[in-house]
């Protein structure tokens, strides 16, 4: 039986892309899933489909953070939700569209870390923090972004201390995609760009990294983390098309 079963998941930005293949992969295990987006629309498309709850917000809203986290309770938490990057050279984006990810995906990030320490979560609960492999080795057309993840990154890492300090039993990890993933709009806006620089087919750029690894096969991955007692305590997971799950950084000792 999958550990996952029964639990209550809230999954930001779980409306469509990397976020909507872990709810489906969440749903298929028995897990009792709420999902967190602005679209209403597209909400009720995934409520209507997997069967799953959802909540209306803009993730940026800070008392929406703490009045979902408050009402739900979950077991599990998610950060996935996250603005595609403005794409464009260093010498050529303004401030607004080199700044776009700190305004959306770092500040929703601390409205929930927040909340989710300040509520605080239920001892043993689990918060995973969405980053991005471009918080390891850059991303040089899309502005700020590549530093944003890695805040994201750094956010997690301080937020295991404080629940440390204060002795929560809250679990902070960073889940790390290796690869752009097509059919995202991330990974559709770097795609894009990248291969326009070089030359190529956005699916011929694509295929340079090897295996794809499609939202659903991501979620998969995630959900193996969730239930791999090895993992309960690590900090920061890889993965990519070609591998299993990565370990890129252990818990602090």
């Amino acid at each position: 039986m999958s550990i996952i079963k029964d639990k209550n998941i809230v999954v930001t930005g779980g409306s469509r892309g990397l976020g909507l293949g872990l709810v489906e992969a969440l749903a298929a295990q028995g897990a009792r899933v709420t999902v967190v987006a602005r679209d209403a629309g597209a909400l009720e498309a995934v409520r209507a489909r997997l069967g799953v709850a959802t909540v209306a917000a803009d993730v940026t809203d800070e008392a929406a953070a703490h009045r979902i986290l408050a009402e739900v309770r979950p077991d599990i938490l998610v950060l996935n939700a996250g603005t595609p990057p403005r794409m464009g050279r260093l010498d050529q984006l303004s401030w607004a569209d080199f700044s776009a990810a700190w305004e959306t995906d770092v500040k929703a990030g601390l409205y929930w870390l927040q909340a989710a320490l300040r509520l605080p979560l239920a001892p043993g609960a689990r918060v995973l923090v969405g980053s991005s492999g471009a918080a390891r080795n850059g991303s040089p057309l899309s502005g700020g972004y590549a530093g944003a993840k890695r805040m994201l990154w750094f956010m997690a890492k301080y937020a295991n201390g404080i629940s440390e300090q204060q002795k929560l039993g809250i679990r902070f990890q960073a889940i790390v995609p290796m690869q752009m993933i097509g059919g995202t709009g991330v990974g559709d806006a770097g795609a894009a760009a990248y291969a326009r620089a070089m030359g190529v087919a956005p699916g011929e750029f694509l295929a340079r990294f090897g295996t794809p690894m499609p939202p659903r096969a991501f979620g998969d991955k995630v959900v193996s983390m969730l239930e791999d007692p090895a993992c309960a305590k690590g900090f920061a997971f890889g993965f990519g098309g070609d591998s299993g799950i990565t370990v890129l950084e252990e818990a602090a000792a």
